[in-house]
């Protein structure tokens, strides 16, 4: 299945994972440091849902954000 959204086309976006160390200045101490940075994904939430399209229903793959906001006309 793929991991892209048929309505909107959302798909995997990339970001990093950073850890830090420390306590902060405004807590009393000297700030916080980042130790580690590690590449992430951020995947959307996919749905596979029974649409209405003309007059058949077909399964499609939708993000939740579509759903709720009715862009999709379910049988």
């Amino acid at each position: 299945m793929s991991k892209v959204c048929e309505i909107c086309g959302k798909k995997p976006m990339t970001g990093n994972k950073i850890i830090r160390h420390g306590l902060e200045k405004a807590k009393g101490g000297i700030g916080l440091h980042t130790t580690g940075i590690t590449r992430r994904r951020f995947m959307p939430n996919l749905q596979s849902v029974r649409v209405k399209e003309g007059g058949t229903t077909v399964r499609r793959t939708v993000c939740a954000e579509c759903i709720r906001a009715g862009l999709i006309e379910k049988p």
